[in-house]
């Protein structure tokens, strides 16, 4: 080969590998630039997506279908497929789960077929693939999502059981206090355990969770809310944010309390769950904006009103049958919200009092039976979240569902019959036009036998209960916040003086001679809840005649003795004569239910006068049982009769069994 061809070839040959060389260089910076432009972060980010939604969303529910030409059919579909849309989101922010999961999978098919989603662009929105970039918040709302697959609404309970998260910790004030909470920390260890991998369609779930949450729900809560909880509430603790703290110096003070920053009403959220206040400190509604959007929104089914500043807070009900409150500045210090939920699946005797728990729980479940079996005047009392409201519940399913029951109560929170759909049950509460003692006067006209007022809270509802069991109904139930007989009869006692002008010693007549019960709930710090004790009240109705003194021929000095001594013992009687007396019947010692008194004469006759022959002879055999435990256990003395009370009960065909 002659020397000139060489040197063309060598020539080509550069030629082609500069060529080679420039194309894959123009390649490679092709793929960077197109990917840039695929990946626009900002496209991807939380608040671009919600607008994007928001837009979407507005577009369909609003726009005109006659402009799209379509068919009878096609119009027809697409106008149910829009009501049905309009309606969920409507009901979907006032506690109606399944209004709710049809948004969620409305909004996950228009993110999955019209955003651009992809296994890249996905962790641009929430950094799955880098889990030391997610917050608390991201790594809890995963927790909750993978939970949900295997456990639905009990996923943060058992997140709590699973993980010990409701322990008591000495974490707060320099470790010198002991309290409720759930730290960072700790969702961080649950994270690393409990989630591996996540498919796409799992991000692109959790995506649409963040999005109808910020959207249409309560932010950080919306999910907590819908668990298996007690309650939930916000804004109750940190410090308000109109308000400035200065340190020492006279400087804004802005360094860490005790190693942590120092929190605002907004980053305050708690759960109630079984019993405890726990402090979910790792979680923030993130602005004071948020707060105040999630405490306006929360309280909204059925319209009560707005929340302003002449009103100050709103009690309402939700979809779902739980309590809302809500409050507001000036009234309050702070935009606060408490939620509480009542299981009226668990509104039964068995799951309130479960053998296994406490010895002799079948002896309590029997009493308070025998109680609505024989229409007896009960006070449920107790602190704040002791039960309440759910054994009130359990109780009525005991009530003769021949007896038409009416309900009194500020909002509606015991939901009969969602319990008792088959029974004659109708409950009313207090709107801004209509009091509660005008709900009471219409109960007497509504063919009703036995009333319930939900909470005596007031004076005012005081009075109601002593009318209602005087007036009203057959035998009357409520609950009431004191924690002794005494502290009751005294809070009735005043309200009859103060709200109908009773003389003290008529009111506290007035109030023994009707309450015949007291059913007293305690729960533990530990958040363990039971029942305390039952206590019958027991009036004195004896009259007395005063002595008289033979005046006949009695000179002046006589006369006035006998005056004087008549004055003496009116002015005895009339101050410090006992009025009644109480007696435990059951009560909780030492881990266990004993019987202390026999229910008096008057009470028993009574409560028989009101049963069945078959609920007598069960009732009979129940008071011989309890009378002859002599300290052993309730089934040990029950295994040795040949007939116990369980047997009586059991219902059979054609039976007025228990």
């Amino acid at each position: 080969m002659d020397a000139p061809l060489m040197a063309n070839l060598v020539l080509i040959g550069i030629v082609l590998l500069v060529g080679v060389a420039a194309l894959y260089l123009k390649y490679k910076d092709k793929k960077v630039v197109t990917k840039a432009q695929d990946f626009d972060v900002k496209k991807f980010e939380i608040p671009s997506i919600e607008q994007w939604v928001k837009d979407a969303i507005n577009e369909i529910t609003n726009s005109s279908l006659y402009d799209l030409g379509l068919n009878e059919e096609e119009f027809r579909r697409r106008a149910s497929k829009r009501s049905k849309l309009k309606h969920a989101l409507q009901e979907s922010v006032h506690g109606d789960v399944l209004q709710k999961n049809y948004v969620k999978s409305y909004l996950y098919d228009l993110l999955l077929q019209d955003y651009g989603f992809t296994d890249e662009t996905i962790n641009l929105t929430i950094p799955f693939d880098e889990p030391s970039r997610l917050t608390s918040q991201d790594k809890f709302e995963i927790l909750l999502f993978k939970l949900k697959k295997n456990h639905n609404y009990n996923a943060l309970g058992y997140l709590i059981e699973k993980y010990n998260l409701a322990s008591l910790k000495y974490f707060i004030e320099e470790g010198e206090t002991a309290s409720y909470i759930i730290t960072a920390s700790e969702i961080d260890k649950a994270f690393q355990k409990e989630v591996k991998n996540l498919a796409f369609e799992d991000k692109l779930w959790i995506i649409v969770q963040r999005i109808f949450q910020q959207y249409k729900g309560f932010g950080v809560i919306d999910e907590i809310r819908d668990m298996n909880i007690d309650g939930v509430s916000g804004g109750v603790n940190g410090i308000p944010s109109s308000a400035v703290l200065f340190g020492e110096d006279g400087d804004l003070y802005t360094e860490p309390m005790n190693g942590f920053t120092i929190p605002y009403d907004y980053d305050s959220i708690w759960i109630f769950y079984k019993g405890k206040s726990i402090h979910l400190s790792f979680l923030t509604f993130g602005s004071e904006m948020e707060l105040k959007r999630v405490c306006h929104n929360i309280y909204k089914y059925n319209m009560p009103g707005p929340l302003t500043e002449t009103n100050g807070y709103r009690v309402n009900e939700m979809k779902d049958g739980s309590r809302v409150v809500v409050v507001r500045p000036n009234f309050a210090e702070s935009y606060a919200f408490f939620v509480r939920k009542f299981d009226i699946p668990s509104a039964n005797l068995d799951t309130l009092f479960p053998a296994d728990k406490v010895k002799n729980s079948e002896m309590v479940k029997l009493a308070l039976i025998f109680l609505m079996k024989g229409r007896r005047v009960t006070a449920v009392t107790g602190l704040q979240g002791s039960g309440k409201t759910t054994l009130m519940m359990a109780m009525v399913k005991h009530v003769a569902a021949t007896l038409n029951i009416r309900v009194q109560e500020m909002a509606f929170e015991l939901h009969l019959r969602k319990l008792f759909p088959f029974r004659n049950i109708l409950s009313f509460r207090e709107t801004e036009t209509v009091t509660g003692q005008q709900g009471l006067d219409l109960q007497k006209k509504t063919d009703g036998s036995v009333t319930i007022l939900g909470e005596m809270a007031e004076f005012k509802t005081a009075s109601q209960v002593v009318q209602s069991a005087e007036v009203n109904s057959d035998f009357t139930m409520f609950s009431a916040h004191p924690i002794t007989p005494q502290a009751l009869i005294n809070y009735m006692s005043n309200a009859l003086v103060k709200v109908d002008g009773f003389s003290n010693e008529k009111a506290e007549e007035q109030v023994v001679n009707v309450l015949d019960f007291n059913v007293h709930l305690k729960k533990r710090q530990n958040g363990f809840r039971h029942l305390e004790r039952i206590t019958e009240i027991i009036p004195h109705t004896d009259k007395l005649p005063y002595e008289e003194d033979n005046l006949e021929n009695a000179g002046i000095k006589d006369v006035l003795k006998s005056l004087t001594k008549t004055f003496r013992e009116y002015a005895g009687r009339s101050t410090d004569r006992k009025r009644y007396e109480f007696q435990d019947i059951i009560r909780y010692e030492n881990g266990r239910y004993v019987w202390v008194h026999p229910i008096s004469e008057r009470n028993a006759y009574e409560m028989k006068e009101n049963m069945s022959d078959n609920e007598c002879a069960a009732f009979e055999l129940f008071v011989s049982i309890c009378e002859s435990l002599q300290g052993q256990d309730w089934d040990e003395i029950v295994s040795k009769l040949e007939q116990s009370p369980t047997l009586l009960m059991r219902k059979t065909p054609g039976s007025d069994g228990l």
